[in-house]
This record gives C-alpha cells, structure tokens and sequence, in this order.
C-alpha cells in the first residue's frame, strides 16, 4: 500500500471528519477535499475506506483511519464529526461511541434522515456532556453531496461558527450567488425542516404524476407527447428539477421490450418515512397539509395489491361515461398545466405552515424566507417558485399564509378556473387526482366565509358536552343542555 492510503493517521490534522462512506458519505467527503479541505474518512468496513483511497485520493487531502479512536484523535480541535450512516439504531451507536471519544465544546454533526424528535433528545443529552450536536438535513441526493447540496443545519449557533463556514463553501449555489446553507435554528430545527423539504417533495411529486395520468388517460397524449408537454414546460412558471425528471423518465425506451419505461414499471411507489413524519407531525401541530397527506397515502394506495385487486375484481361500476375528447387536447393540456401550477402553490404553502407552527412550538425563530433561498439550488425540490416565495418573504417575513403573498395570489387566482374544470374532468373520467383535488379543497376552506366546522361543534356538544363559542360571544364558553327538557343554553366559563 501506498504512504497515500495509509490508514495511521496524523494527529490533529484534519479539518473536519466523516463517518460512514456509503455512497452519500464518500461523496461528501470528496465534495469537502476537492474544496480543499483536510477531510478524515472511517467507516466501520475498512474496505470502503480503502476503495475510497483508492479511487479518489487525488481529489484532495483525505486522512484516513481504520480505528474509530485514531478518526476522533485526527481532527482538529473544537473536532467536527459527520456522521452519515443508516437513520434510527446505526445513527444512536456511532453517536454515543464519538460521545465517548470527544472533548467538550466538539462537534457531532447528524447528516441522516433522522426524526426531529430523535435529534432533540440526542442534542440534550450530549448538551449535558458538553458537546454539540448538529441535526444536518442535506438535499440533493448523491450528486448533490458531490456537486453542491442544500444543507439545512440545526443545533448551537456556536456550533454554525465552526461549521458554517466550511458548509458554506461546499453547498449548491443560487443563480444569485448565494449558498444554499443556513443556520436554521437550535436543537432539531435543522431535521424538521429536511422532513418538511421530503414532505413537499411528496406533494410535488403526486402532483406531477396526476398530472402525466389526466394527460394520458383523459386527454389521450401518447407517453412520448407528454414528455414534450413536460419538455415544453421547461423556463415556464413550473420550471424545476422534478418537471425536468419527468421528462427524463417519460422518455425513456425499454431495451427488453421496445415498450415506455414507465409502463414496465410496477405501479407501486415505495417510501421511506418523510412524508408520513410530515402528515403525522402536522396533526400534532394542528396544521393542515392535505397534499402532502393524499401523497402519501396515495403511494400507500399504490402499495396495497389485495385491496387493489379486490375491488378490481368486483367490477364497480365508475358511474361516468366520460371519454377522452382528442379535438380538445391542447385546450386540455393548458388546463392541466394551470391545475398543476395552483396546486404547487398550495402544497408549498401548507409546507412552509408546518415549518411556523414548529418554530413557534419549540422557539426555533426558522426564518421561512431563508429556507425558501437554500432550497432554490442543490435539492430535489428546487424551482422557479422557490424564487417568487423567496422574494414573498423578503418583502413580508411574518406573512401569515403564501397564498396571499402578492405575485403567488395573482397566479393561484388566474390558475382557479382551469384547475376547477380539471378536478372536475378527473370526477366525471373516474381517473384519480386526489392531490389536485385536496388542494383545491384547501384553497376552498381557506377562502370560505364560514365552514361547516360550526355543525360539527354542534355535534359535539350533544354526544360529549365538548362546549362551543358563539359569534356573538367568541371568548365565552357555551354548553347546551341536550338531555333534558327546554334544552337550555348555559355558559360554563363563570
């Protein structure tokens, strides 16, 4: 072996440490040297550090360890350690083994998928020790830990003085310059904001995928030309990566069988937790995410072949004699385009909600603005709209809703007469959209003078004596006396 792959590292002479060389770590390990830090690598198979070595010492200053003591005992103090392995039980062991072998005032940097509430508790108790925890959300998949990812770090701001300029200097960078890195808040702010990110991407991804299945199924587009519809919407106000990942998909052939991918492919969409953290979390925090929800429990629909093939076999009669009208293509795709577009607003909207009620929650102070500006490069949901909501921020940064931030008010209302007649096309069809229809749901309750919720207390009341408000007295509390004769109203606050 050569003095370059040597795995007896120097004492105290790497500027920032990565544990867990699996794809996404040993590309952000190349990403930091070829930055020109001095990275320390370890994995707990020594065989991957040594592929590593092998493969891509000449892209910087790697310091590799086949000890985990030898790793911590390599960097520089205050030490900063990332940790990139398996969420859950693998994240809790390498973290308490570094705990063990760190100083107070070093760093643990979790760069995971990992559940907020985890981070929190795992930041308090290494707090206790006196080091740093960092809950690290890091968007764009592998070749965003390569090229330049969204980073979203948590914890201390003490912490960010060590690592943020180092994160600063590896992330993606906007058109404007700006790297897709913040601070975004203490304790597990960083993580909740990642899990609010996936969820969106959720949104936006059931969202696409309706709209490529009204194209094919009501408006009749072969899956080439629906490519070129999505090839078309490139530099329009639907402008994002994922619209450019659809096309991809869309065009490509299988060589097996000369048939569009996408037919060959199993109608079944996996998950991995993001979205569910996010619809359930929501709940939690009593704000309403229905796109995000119907996305997920559209791929739990999608991944349910008994019940599928149950009510497949009962033949249910749609109920519609709808069809497809050709002649009305192009009038269709437009529609579908404006649909898609109100939609995206909506589903952002109710993301960055989520992200507020946290931050009031648990005193974070997330600057909403801010993580619109680190999601505009780098990650997987990036978009033109990320822009405008950039700029919604900048000009109200305690905007109560995105819905009616000047410029996104403009095109939710201009989109609302396509995207009513596409909901209703997709009723009257038999063909499923219920994200563009809960999204459009939401925008209705939200513009809605009054909601049957008030029905609802009503009910309440009688069967549980749950108490409501009246109009003409909101801050009183009010209890009907159901069961007995008269049905007198009382007031139960005095």
């Amino acid at each position: 072996m050569s003095e370059t792959t040597s795995l007896t590292p120097q004492r105290e002479s790497a500027d920032i440490g990565v544990v867990g060389l699996g794809v996404m770590g040993a590309n952000l390990a190349r990403n930091l040297a070829r930055h020109g830090h001095e990275v320390a690598v370890f994995n707990r198979t020594t065989a991957r550090t040594r592929r590593l070595m092998e493969r891509y010492a000449q892209e910087g200053t790697f310091i590799p360890s086949e000890r985990l003591a030898d790793f911590t005992a390599s960097l520089r103090r205050p030490r900063v350690a990332v940790v990139m392995v398996q969420a859950g039980d693998a994240t809790q062991a390498v973290i308490d083994q570094l705990a063990d072998l760190l100083e107070p005032g070093d760093v643990v940097v979790d760069a995971g998928n990992t559940l907020y509430t985890d981070t929190r508790r795992r930041e308090a108790a290494l707090r206790e020790r006196g080091l740093h925890l960092v809950g690290m959300g890091v968007s764009g998949g592998e070749e965003g830990a390569l090229l330049g990812p969204s980073i979203m770090p948590g914890g201390s701001a003490h912490s960010y003085e060590r690592l943020g300029p180092i994160l600063e200097s590896v992330a993606a960078t906007a058109e404007d310059g700006t790297p897709c890195v913040t601070h975004v808040g203490p304790d597990g702010a960083g993580h909740f904001v990642k899990m609010v990110h996936n969820g969106i991407e959720y949104a936006d991804m059931q969202l696409i995928a309706e709209a490529y299945d009204l194209l094919r199924r009501v408006g009749g587009l072969s899956v080439p030309e629906v490519a070129g519809v999505f090839r078309s919407w490139r530099g329009s106000e639907l402008d994002s990566y994922l619209i450019d990942v659809t096309a991809e998909v869309l065009e490509r052939v299988d060589p097996a069988t000369g048939e569009p991918f996408v037919d060959v492919v199993v109608d079944a969409a996996g998950q991995k937790g993001t979205g569910a953290w996010t619809t359930q979390t929501a709940l939690d925090l009593g704000v309403a995410v229905p796109a995000i929800g119907e996305a997920a429990f559209a791929r739990a629909v999608s991944s349910s072949p008994g019940p599928r093939a149950a009510v497949r076999a009962a033949r249910i009669d749609p109920g519609t004699t709808s069809t497809p009208c050709p002649a009305e293509r192009d009038a269709f795709v437009d529609a579908v385009r404006a649909a898609l577009y109100g939609s995206k607003i909506a589903a952002y909207a109710q993301g960055f909600d989520e992200i507020a009620a946290a931050s009031a929650r648990y005193g974070w102070d997330v600057s909403l603005g801010d993580m619109a500006r680190i999601w505009r490069a780098g990650c997987i949901i990036r978009a033109r709209l990320l822009d405008d909501i950039t700029r919604a921020y900048r000009q109200d940064p305690h905007l109560v809703s995105l819905l009616t931030a000047p410029g996104l008010l403009q095109g939710l209302q201009a989109s609302l007469p396509a995207w009513r007649e596409v909901v209703a096309t997709a009723a009257r069809s038999g063909v499923p959209a219920p994200a563009f229809c809960a999204s459009l749901a939401y925008v209705d309750q939200l513009r809605s003078p009054r909601l049957p919720a008030a029905l609802i207390q009503g009910q309440r009341d009688f069967f549980g004596s749950h108490t409501y408000h009246r109009v003409d007295d909101p801050e009183g509390v009010y209890h009907v006396l159901w069961a007995t004769p008269g049905r007198a109203e009382e007031r139960w606050d005095r």
